[in-house]
């Protein structure tokens, strides 16, 4: 069974404040006597759940088109950590020995994506630490970012960025139960971009 963790995209969908709202733009409609619907889409490329390029938060990082797919499909284990307010390495410590390359990080603190909330969860910079030196390439998160709301110096972001980690954020989390999956969250090929939508998507698996 395929879960989707990924929020519905609609002018609704909450954006960081002062963002840009998803629009939508209809050139040609069926119920207007067209011979086909036909739209365009106007919104910021970190809606929703999303994957960031390097370039959204170093100088010298690689936009989206660069990055190794290969990190966003792929076994990963799902963390629940509902009721921390910050991931610390303490709250890393279960994957320890999992050899677990990508890990989820479900915290609930961000529980409507229609509603944009500043009092999400984050990483502390020695959560990254400690699951860069366990092996992990990708992390994702239930919230707008892997950093508080109100950083100005992103320590997280620059965190991934010293250790090669991805991130997905903005993920639905919910209901998924912690433990291993099969994720599916590819980003767009867009040219120059710093980060890019993607359609999250789990399946569980059988793995201790």
């Amino acid at each position: 069974m395929i879960i989707d963790i990924s929020p519905v995209l609609c002018p609704e969908t909450a954006v960081w404040p002062g963002d840009l709202p998803l629009s939508q733009n209809n050139q040609c409609q069926l119920a207007n006597g067209d011979s086909i619907d036909l739209s365009s889409l106007h919104t910021t490329v970190h809606i929703g759940a999303h994957a960031d390029a390097p370039s959204h938060y170093h100088p010298e990082g690689g936009s989206i088109e660069t990055v190794d797919l290969s990190v966003y499909w792929g076994d990963c284990y799902v963390v629940n950590c509902k009721g921390f307010k910050v991931i610390t390495s303490d709250s890393c410590k279960v994957i320890a020995n999992l050899n677990a390359e990508r890990v989820l990080f479900r915290t609930n603190t961000f529980p409507d994506p229609n509603h944009f909330n500043q009092d999400f969860a984050y990483f502390n910079p020695d959560a990254i630490e400690f699951l860069a030196h366990n092996g992990v390439k990708l992390i994702g998160i239930d919230t707008p970012s892997i950093d508080p709301f109100d950083s100005k110096d992103l320590q997280a972001h620059h965190a991934i960025y010293k250790y090669g980690i991805k991130n997905l954020e903005g993920l639905i989390l919910n209901e998924v139960d912690e433990g291993w999956y099969e994720l599916s969250a590819l980003p767009l090929k867009l040219k120059g971009f710093d980060a890019s939508p993607v359609r999250a998507v789990l399946k569980k698996l059988d793995k201790k």
